[in-house]
């Protein structure tokens, strides 16, 4: 009986954390301000030349605000918020004054406060009314009824208007609760506006990240094409040869020796079926025919019953994805279940396929249709990228479709990786998920 509370203590819990956040957010935009007045200060000085040692770590000084509420604003919402350019360290007043992320600081440091500062002060303005309305008016209206005792719109001289209050009071504290997040997410998005890296500089980051995409893959296709030539060299063309030759000797030796011709050509059908065998293998290593026939959900499920370790697998897609998306998600989610089981001591994998039409809630930049896939394992945790080409292997695969990987493995488990990759699903559904 004493745990059907709960969800609802977490409830309360979670949005008074968010009244406190806005009431911090408010407290912190006093700090911003004076950050712009530092700056408007030195840009006034300019004139004189003090300016110009002044406005540099002015400058910074703002930009360390900027950067201290994106992070909040990602922390605390999940909006997502692209940082400009750092200043460079050594960086003079006219480096700043040509920064067009400065200017956009400034703007940000001057709107703030009034714009941002009056929009989260709301929700604590709200729940510390209501809370004057429900802890002190019964039990100070009696000493305050001097005909001017008021709360809110509410004369409050008898019982039945103090119960009034009281009502009043609970529902202001609710309002407050409830609009906490919700203001906390507008006030997150406000400053993206601002906020924001300049379009400029998102384009130039995005040329830098498909100029390095397209040399990762071209790299990957070259390596891919020399692994290919390299298995076909030593496996399936190596035994091609063999059987050539053994049935070149069985051909002379029909006249000569049957049951010898007969050996020959007995061993002539085992390296045939072995040569098959080498070219199914470097088939599937390329494009696995349950990928091809039945989708990435009974791909993925294939994989999970050849893995010694007990792996778990649900599958939410309503239908197929481009095929080199899903050729991708395969080959990681492939990866990851190999690291599981050589390098995590782990017993057990939960893998979870989901495709969302709507994209990450909260996170304008990152909406639209996505697969994500989460593989879990119960190992010891302690997975680093840097230790090992495995995960910087996934994470480059996937930067070709602007996908992310996103680690989480503390030391003693468990770990967690969570693949999105941008795409729409279009085609009929084949699997049987």
């Amino acid at each position: 009986m004493s745990a059907k509370p709960r969800p609802l203590r977490a409830a309360l819990s979670r949005r008074a954390a968010a009244v406190g956040r806005c009431q911090l957010a408010g407290l912190l935009g006093l700090r911003v301000a004076l950050a712009g007045a530092g700056v408007v200060g030195a840009l006034l000085l300019l004139p004189v030349g003090l300016g110009l040692r002044l406005l540099p770590p002015a400058a910074a000084a703002l930009r360390r605000c900027g950067d201290r509420a994106r992070q909040r604003a990602e922390r605390w919402s999940g909006v997502r918020i692209t940082a400009p350019d750092p200043l460079p360290r050594t960086a003079g007043a006219r480096e700043v004054l040509a920064d067009a992320g400065f200017w956009r600081d400034l703007s940000w440091a001057w709107l703030e406060p009034v714009v941002g500062g009056l929009l989260v002060a709301v929700p604590p303005v709200l729940v510390v009314q209501g809370l004057f309305g429900v802890v002190v008016q019964p039990f100070v209206w009696r000493l305050l009824d001097d005909g001017g005792n008021w709360y809110a719109f509410v004369p409050v001289h008898s019982t039945g208007l103090m119960l009034a209050a009281l009502v009043l009071g609970l529902g202001f504290t609710a309002a407050g609760l409830l609009l906490a997040p919700p203001v906390l997410r507008l006030h997150a998005r406000w400053g993206r506006r601002l906020l924001a890296a300049p379009r400029i500089t998102e384009l130039r980051r995005r040329v830098g990240q498909l100029t390095d995409s397209r040399a990762e893959v071209l790299d990957g296709q070259a390596a891919e094409l020399r692994r290919i030539e390299r298995d076909l060299h030593d496996g399936a063309q190596a035994r091609l040869v063999a059987l050539g030759m053994r049935l070149d000797s069985a051909t002379r030796l029909l006249e000569t020796d049957p049951p010898a011709a007969r050996a020959a050509l007995l061993e002539v059908r085992e390296l045939s079926g072995r040569a098959l065998e080498d070219l199914r293998g470097l088939v599937r290593g390329i494009q696995p025919p349950v990928l091809v026939d039945r989708g990435l959900g009974d791909a993925v499920r294939s994989l999970a019953l050849d893995s010694f370790l007990d792996v778990d697998v649900e599958v939410r897609m309503a239908g197929r994805l481009p095929a080199a998306v899903e050729s991708a998600a395969y080959f990681a989610v492939n990866e990851l279940l190999a690291n599981a089981a050589k390098h995590s001591g782990a017993g057990r994998v939960d893998i979870r396929l989901a495709h969302d039409d709507a994209g990450r809630p909260g996170d304008g930049d990152a909406g639209g249709p996505r697969l994500r896939v989460t593989v879990t394992d119960d190992g010891r945790g302690g997975a680093d990228p840097s230790r090992g080409t495995g995960l910087l292997g996934v994470r480059g695969r996937l930067a070709t479709f602007d996908g992310s990987l996103v680690l989480h493995s503390p030391q003693g488990g468990p770990t967690t990786v969570t693949l999105e990759i941008p795409c729409a699903s279009s085609l009929p559904k084949t699997s049987s998920c």
